[in-house]
């Protein structure tokens, strides 16, 4: 499937305000997990979890999704591909696994520490708080940085699958046509 240019450059706009999205909302969640941490106010603490777990339940999952359908039509729809150059498939890879830790932990770790606060309890592991958002914020700049300088080249299937150029000559000197 080839993607038009339309229709590319609008996956593309809808991808990154995703994945900006994703990075800034990741930065929020941070500066609440060290806020809640950090105070000494019970109710400061229960305001910040209280905004976590709003954040986790309404604005991280579809933000995850959407950046991983994006990049996934991007990847099928482009001549990127999605395993032919290793950076995409780093990006892929890399995003699949932060969408299941933000699904899988830092969800219901951001729901138990927020039903402990209104409970009145403190927040049980501080560390469990920060961790997440921590990891998550290291990936996605991660991933940031080789998408905008796209490293280590092409993959064995992009080797493969490599269109052979106008002006490729072969190894006695003759010029190949495509």
């Amino acid at each position: 499937m080839k993607l038009d240019r339309p229709t590319r450059r609008a996956t593309l706009a809808v991808h990154v305000v995703a994945a900006a999205g994703w990075l800034g909302l990741t930065l929020g969640l941070l500066a609440l997990a060290i806020t809640a941490i950090t105070t000494d106010s019970p109710a400061m603490t229960e305001a910040t979890v209280r905004s976590m777990k709003l954040f986790a339940d309404w604005l991280v999952i579809p933000l995850a999704l959407l950046t991983l359908l994006s990049g996934l039509v991007l990847a099928l729809g482009t001549p990127w591909g999605l395993a032919r150059h290793r950076w995409v498939y780093t990006k892929f890879w890399l995003t699949l696994a932060t969408t299941t830790a933000s699904i899988f932990a830092l969800r219901p770790g951001v729901s138990d520490a927020a039903e402990a606060v209104a409970a009145g309890s403190t927040v049980v592991d501080p560390t469990d708080l920060v961790a997440g958002p921590i990891v998550s914020l290291s990936a996605y700049l991660f991933m940031t940085v080789i998408s905008v300088l796209k490293p280590w080249g092409l993959t064995k299937r992009g080797r493969k699958h490599r269109p052979t150029s106008r002006n490729a000559v072969d190894a006695k000197g003759v010029r190949q046509t495509a």
